[in-house]
Formats: C-alpha cells, structure tokens, sequence
C-alpha cells in the first residue's frame, strides 16, 4: 500500500490501493488509513469505551504487587485507553499503574 501524508495530497492526486485493487484520491486513501489505525475498545457488555469514561468492576480483581482486592461494583473514574483493544489504563488511590481488561468493567 502506498502511505500518505495529508500535506502532500490533494483530491487531484490518484494513487493505487493494493488491498482493494483500486486507484483512488489520495486523501480518501488517507482518510482510510487514519480510521484504520485507531483501534475500538469494548466493555464486557459491548458499550464502545473512551478516554475518561468511569466504569465500574464486574467481578472482584485481585491486584498482582500491590496486596489489594479490588471489589466488585469499584468505580473507576477516568480511564485512559493504551491502543490496545482489550486493556485499559486507570488510576485508583494507593495503586500506581494500573492496567484492567475491559473484559472486566462496564461503561457508566
């Protein structure tokens, strides 16, 4: 696939799209390609999660290093989501760097 960047095109340039064997406006080909790159990251009941949602546990989780349990029903407030599409960033007093499945948590 030919990359581009949105500087360098413009709707009269055509370029060749390998994985549809079709010649397209080289920004629609660049559109495709931002939407390609982010990546949808689903609770444990499907709800489509963002950077700073709260969501809450589902079962108890017992946290690796920090000696903890965390229950379920635990508010998490303001998550943050790492690329992946199945771990999410968190923060919760008296735990540095916590990392949940969302799996594990459902949107409130």
């Amino acid at each position: 696939m030919i990359f581009c960047t949105e500087t360098s095109v413009s709707d009269d340039d055509y370029v060749y799209d390998e994985e549809s064997g079709e010649w397209m406006p080289a920004s629609e080909l660049a559109s495709r390609q931002r939407t390609a790159e982010t990546v949808e990251v689903r609770d444990s009941v499907g709800n489509l999660l963002a950077d700073g949602d709260q969501v809450t546990l589902i079962k108890d989780l017992d946290v690796k290093g920090a000696g903890q349990t965390l229950k379920r029903g635990t508010l998490i407030k303001a998550i943050r989501l790492t690329g992946d599409s199945q771990e999410i960033d968190c923060k919760f007093e008296g735990i540095k760097g916590l990392v949940l499945r969302a799996e594990f948590v459902r949107k409130r």
